[in-house]
């Protein structure tokens, strides 16, 4: 099976949010990349509420209720704002993200030990809530153990690494860091997604390298394309790089 895609659509928000004309819109352009065939729709609400807003979340939620073969991701600081969002609407998947309040980017995933045991209540509550619980981790296979322990279904690999060192001398020995990470993960009984900076020019690379990704989560750069090609267009471009 090739990997999912599940298009981030924060910077929709974003760009709406600069005026008060409610345009562009989420759901529609959640609506023409489900079209298009992607396989979810992730949102990271922040407490700013800079681009993801709490309604937005909501109106996504009711949407995807006529896509039952596609999956919501909610991702966020579960000690921000994140649960109880995640109370209301019962996504497929949360991925748990260790950001601060005000914070640019997402720019690294949990320390272990030291959130392990904040992290174990949080999680077991999104999963008696239904959810798949992904963590955001670096690329670092002596982590993938405690975040099994801390009762994680997944982990999502900070790729920002990667995607700085694809095409570079570098590019080779990063990739494998991923790989034994991957790897890793998987020899605890964790799937693995990955996200942050993929684009139409590393994906396919990353996926190749990396065995067994069930999940990529894509937002600013398919946003980015999307300006130039369209939603449908990218959304079948990216799909392509997924493709085995």
């Amino acid at each position: 099976m090739s990997t999912h895609l599940s298009v981030n659509l924060n910077k929709v928000a974003l760009l709406r949010n600069t005026r008060l004309l409610g345009i562009p819109s989420v759901t529609r352009a959640a609506t023409l990349c489900l079209q298009a065939g992607a396989h979810g729709i992730t949102v990271h609400p922040r407490p700013d509420q800079r681009h993801i807003r709490p309604g937005d979340v909501h109106d996504l939620a009711a949407l995807l209720k006529d896509w039952p073969d596609r999956e919501y991701n909610i991702e966020g600081n579960p000690f921000h704002n994140l649960m109880d969002l995640v109370r209301q609407v019962r996504p497929q998947q949360v991925t748990f993200v260790p950001d601060g309040e005000n914070q640019f980017t997402s720019d690294h995933g949990w320390r272990f030990p030291e959130d392990a045991a904040k992290l174990k209540d949080v999680i077991a509550e999104a999963k008696d809530l239904g959810a798949r619980v992904s963590l955001f981790m670096d690329a670092d296979p002596r982590a993938m153990g405690a975040a099994s322990e801390v009762g994680a279904d997944r982990v999502e690999l900070y790729t920002e690494p990667y995607a700085q060192a694809h095409g570079s001398p570098m590019h080779a020995s990063v990739l494998d860091m991923f790989h034994a990470a991957a790897v890793a993960a998987q020899h605890v009984g964790l799937d693995v997604n990955a996200g942050h900076d993929l684009n139409l020019l590393n994906l396919r690379d990353f996926v190749q390298g990396v065995p067994d990704v069930k999940e990529v989560s894509i937002g600013h750069a398919l946003m980015g394309d999307a300006l130039e090609m369209g939603y449908s267009a990218t959304v079948q471009a990216y799909l392509d790089c997924l493709k085995p």
